[in-house]
């Protein structure tokens, strides 16, 4: 009965980690959606308003790092309660902002909250799941609700922000956090790694802040600016100098917050660049879709929001099939036939035009959902298991650190092909088109359609270059061997071929 008891425990765990990280995630997301109606409130410009997206990427992604160490030596309950509830208390203050101001301070609190949740719910899953199965089943299913928030944000925030104003975008996170932090102290067990830390590693944070903080703001901001101009540059500069600074003091010190002995692990460095690029695709995807069937097909938020419905339906779905191949098939098989699936996804993308219906949004959508969804408990559990367990909050921060960034290039690479192609387009086109008969009327319906062609081409290439990259994805992928990490921790292996 005890044992029972304890198996129960484990899946209730599992549900309280995966609220915490959707609930996290999806607040990146929704967020996007309110932004048109923050502009008309505190009556800022659309590049002021772009900070409060912005604000919320840097703060997560350079906290990331610290917060994994931290919960690897202090305690990872501890550490996730209390981003918990910084992360609520943040929401509620976010939800009460009086100008852009104190909105973009709040919104920095709960990116920092929030950071904390994917590193240590990682290292907890892992300590709790020691099966093989189960714990590819149990990782793969939380690895899912990252992706799966991404999705949702359209899905939630449009009829929120509709009906209820943009302030409950920030609001829905109180009730659902309290019993998200409530599972949380129930349910969760303490775990910390045996290896104690003696000297927090503060340079290497501070130098990694810095660097990630020049790159984030770089690939977000980048497009606003130009790529050339002198902010970037700065950028660029600080990226290189700060990021050699950091990596010389890494190398040095007994306990670095990254610990670079992780890249030479093949099979880490192999499904990290995988993971990249999967969610690279993911961002750009879900990105530039709300803005295509908005723009081209007339739909509202909360229309837009019912598109991507089949697509967490067919992400968890992939989760699910993915879970049950874990001891049947190699795991870079998998990896490799679930990147090429979204690759197919990413490329029927590339067909739609101003006459598609929903169905041919859903169906390209879906069939990406799906080649991500059953690629996630492999390639989450293939980093799990190929480091020690004392550094699975470390390495899991990594992981996490990666998405984020991979997140942000995925969004600045799409929106600049989208850009760069639709000027491009817009030569050739009018290059090539003859107008006969030349009155205001007919000139005025001319170029318009030049630039609904030269648009609709845009987003076309831009699907087709981001399929092309998928594909090589997939291709890499084949040359992952997971078991051959065996040799390095046999107790962290999981039966994945």
């Amino acid at each position: 009965m005890a044992k029972k008891n304890k198996d129960n425990l484990k899946w209730w765990i599992l549900l309280t980690v995966i609220i915490g990280t959707f609930l996290g995630r999806m607040d990146q997301t929704v967020v996007n959606l309110a932004i048109p109606k923050i502009i008309n409130e505190f009556a800022i410009t659309v590049s002021a308003a772009g900070w409060i997206a912005t604000a919320y990427i840097l703060a997560n992604a350079v906290f990331v790092p610290v917060w994994g160490k931290l919960g690897d030596t202090l305690g990872r309950k501890k550490i996730y309660i209390l981003g918990f509830t910084i992360f609520i208390f943040g929401s509620v203050l976010a939800g009460l902002s009086w100008n852009l101001s104190s909105l973009l301070v709040f919104r920095v609190i709960q990116a920092i909250a929030s950071s904390a949740d994917y590193p240590t719910a990682m290292a907890i899953l892992t300590v709790t799941f020691k099966a093989g199965k189960e714990r590819a089943q149990a990782l793969g299913l939380w690895s899912v609700s990252f992706a799966a928030a991404i999705v949702f944000g359209p899905l939630i925030g449009g009829p929120l922000i509709d009906n209820l104003g943009w302030r409950w975008v920030f609001y829905i996170n109180l009730p659902v956090g309290l019993l998200g932090l409530f599972m949380a102290i129930v349910f969760i067990e303490e775990s910390k790694s045996d290896i104690k830390t003696k000297k927090f590693d503060w340079w290497g944070a501070i130098t990694l802040g810095i660097c990630l903080s020049a790159l984030v703001l770089v690939l977000d901001q980048g497009v606003t600016w130009g790529w050339l101009s002198s902010y970037s540059l700065i950028c660029y500069l600080t990226v290189i100098v700060f990021g050699a600074i950091f990596y010389s003091i890494e190398t040095r010190h007994p306990e670095p917050i990254v610990d670079f002995k992780f890249f030479k692990n093949t099979v880490f460095t192999g499904t990290l660049i995988n993971n990249v690029i999967v969610f690279m695709g993911l961002t750009g995807g879900v990105f530039l879709i709300p803005l295509f069937v908005q723009t081209f097909l007339g739909y509202d938020a909360t229309q837009t929001g019912y598109l991507f419905i089949p697509l967490a339906v067919f992400m968890f779905a992939g989760s699910f099939i993915g879970g049950r191949m874990v001891g049947k098939i190699k795991a870079n098989y998998v990896i490799a036939s679930s990147t090429l699936v979204a690759g197919i996804g990413m490329f029927l993308l590339s067909y739609i035009d101003p006459r598609s219906t929903a169905i041919n949004i859903i169906i390209p959508m879906s069939i990406l959902a799906l080649g991500l969804g059953f690629g996630m408990p492999q390639r989450t559990t293939a980093i799990a298991s190929s480091v020690p367990e004392s550094e699975i909050g470390i390495a899991s921060s990594v992981l996490a650190l990666a998405r984020n960034i991979a997140g942000a290039f995925g969004i600045a690479l799409f929106t600049t092909i989208l850009t760069n192609s639709i000027n491009s387009n817009l030569i050739n086109t009018a290059k090539n088109s003859i107008l006969h008969v030349k009155t205001p009327i007919t000139y005025q319906l001319y170029t318009g359609l030049i630039i609904l062609k030269a648009e609709i081409s845009a987003y076309s290439t831009v699907f087709f270059v981001a399929s092309m990259v998928m594909f090589v994805g997939a291709v890499a992928a084949i040359f992952i061997r997971v078991h051959h990490e065996k040799k390095l921790s046999p107790e962290m292996m999981v039966e994945a071929g």
